[in-house]
Order: structure tokens, then sequence, then C-alpha cells
């Protein structure tokens, strides 16, 4: 049984129910629904949908690394994840959270406090594992400082020992510090170590700062030029529009560590683009992309075909949009 750790990005969505015409109106009561509670990052999103994924029967176990405060939403995110958790608590620190808003079925907003995840330090992950997703360096400070040298080393690190290093991103704010950071020299540093990545185009848009909007045919040339500069498995979710996926050469692949290696044969050189499933009621964007890099990593520790593989990839996304619990 592979063993798939998921390090990085923490923190609890506070979801309010919002009518259509929600908005800032100040000095006013503007009437909205019930709050819903969630987790939201990397660890959650992706971890918790692996877990879904695997089932009873599962072909891996799955740990779920993280850092939370010593606060009340520090106490509800080790709740919620349950016996796969393996948080630090940082005496002292506030919990991440956003406040995400989704007003009549819009595409949402964030607000974030960055919390705990400031401290959040690449050097006490431990890669006893076979495979190693980390999520969402852009909202981990720590982990991009000095072009990305600390996350290269952790993936490094994770190489040395046979891990399979997996990695996402997240959308980078160009008003705040982070995007004025040269994103492609820390991808230049990261990619090279990295076995598997699946960034949104948005994601990747807001680094380059592309200005063209998400198609399938740019999420291609994206996971393209990934492939290029180093990385062995190339996913590109473009949101409504489906996905791109792209692969490495048999021998990149063979040097994928224990999940990867054994797929090298039949993975070798991809080259896909695939629409999206139809979805006829739409309950939340929210997590999808992280729904589809989880039916990715499943299909990869399961050693799935290809095209099972972009199945699974299909409908992890589409059971997210419906709400699938």
């Amino acid at each position: 049984m592979f063993r798939i750790s998921v390090a990085g990005h923490l923190c609890v969505d506070l979801v309010p129910a919002l009518p259509a015409n929600a908005r800032l109106a100040p000095g006013q009561l503007i009437q909205v629904g019930a709050l819903d509670v969630r987790l939201g990052g990397c660890v959650a999103n992706t971890g918790l949908w692996l877990l879904r994924l695997g089932g009873s029967a599962s072909p891996y176990e799955v740990r779920l690394q993280g850092v939370v405060g010593d606060d009340e939403l520090g106490a509800i995110a080790a709740q919620m994840l349950g016996d796969a958790a393996d948080l630090h608590v940082l005496e002292g620190a506030t919990t991440s959270y956003s406040i995400v808003l989704e007003p009549g079925g819009a595409d949402r907003t964030f607000w974030h406090h960055t919390g705990a995840n400031s401290l959040f330090d690449p050097e006490n992950v431990g890669v006893d594992a076979d495979l190693l997703h980390f999520g969402y360096p852009p909202l981990l400070p720590l982990a991009i400082e000095a072009d990305g040298v600390p996350l290269r080393d952790l993936f490094a690190r994770a190489k040395q020992a046979g891990v399979t290093t997996s990695l996402d991103l997240a959308v980078v704010d160009p008003d705040a510090e982070v995007g004025q950071l040269d994103w492609s020299a820390i991808l230049h540093h990261v990619l090279t170590f990295t076995d598997v990545i699946s960034p949104s185009y948005d994601d990747l848009a807001s680094m380059y700062r592309l200005e063209e909007p998400a198609s399938l045919a740019g999420a291609a040339e994206l996971a393209k030029e990934l492939i290029a500069s180093g990385a062995g498995i190339a996913m590109v979710t473009a949101g409504a529009q489906g996905f791109a996926l792209r692969t490495g050469s048999r021998a990149r692949l063979a040097a994928g560590g224990r999940v990867v290696s054994p797929l090298a044969e039949a993975w070798a050189d991809l080259n896909l683009t695939l629409p999206p499933l139809p979805v006829d009621d739409i309950v939340t964007s929210t997590g999808a992309g992280d729904a589809a890099t989880a039916g990715l990593l499943h299909a990869l520790a399961s050693g799935l075909a290809p095209d099972a593989a972009t199945q699974a990839i299909r409908q992890a996304a589409a059971d997210k949009l419906i709400g699938a619990a």
C-alpha cells in the first residue's frame, strides 16, 4: 500500500449563503442565509477528496500535514480532518481562514487571513511517504523565500528518498508582496524536482502576468512549458473548459519516484486535452481544481492507465461541482 502525504496550506472556510443581490452597503442590513463551515486549502480539499476516492479498499493511506493556531478554529480544523490529521499546533498563532463569497451562484471571491500558514516551514515536512503532494506555496511565505529555495530543498530531499513529488499552485494577488516575486525563477528552481504538477490556468496566468482568458489551448501550451522546464506530469485545469494533460519521456517518468516510475511505459509522452463532464446544477466551484488533482493522484497511486485516469479526473471534478460528500 502506498503512503501519500498531503502538506501545505490549510484553512477554515466560512461560507455564508448569499442571495443574488448581496453586496457591501455601508450602514445597511443585508439579509443572508446560514453559515457553512468547511475546511479549505490544499491539505483539506485534495487530502480529504483522496480519502473519499480511495474508499474502504483504498490502495493508499493518506496523512495530512499542516499548521494551525491554538484557537477555536484550529480545534475545528483538527476535528474535521479526523484520524488522518498530522497537524502542528502553534502556540499563540491564529488559524488561517477564508470568508468565501458566492452570491447567486456567481464565481467565488475570497477574503483570506494567512494566520499560522505564514509560519509553515518546509523543513518540518516529513518525507516518509511514497508520494508527497505540496499545495499553495504562494500562500506559504517561508516556502518561497530566496526564489523558492526552501520548497526546492524539500522536494530535493524527497526525491533523494525515492518519493514521488507533486505540486499545486494558487492564484497570486498582483497587488500583494507575493505578486512582485519572480515566479519564473521560483518555478525554475522547483520543477526539476517535481514529478507531478497540477495548477490551474488562472494560477499560472497570475504568476506569468498573462492577459488571455483561460482556454484549453492556453492550458495545453502552459502544460508543455512545465514539462520543458523539468516536470514529469503536468495537468493544467481551465475551469469550465476542461483540462490539458502532458507528460515527459519514459526516462523522465522512470525517475519519478515510487508511485510514478512503474507507470513510465504507459504514461510517457502524453498530450491530451479533455472537456469536463457535463454538470446540470453546479452547487459550488470551490475546490473543483483540488478535486481534479485528487483524481490525478488517485489514478497514479491506483496504477490506472491514462484513459481510466482521465475519466477519474473528470468524475472527481464533476462530483465536487455538484456538492457530492
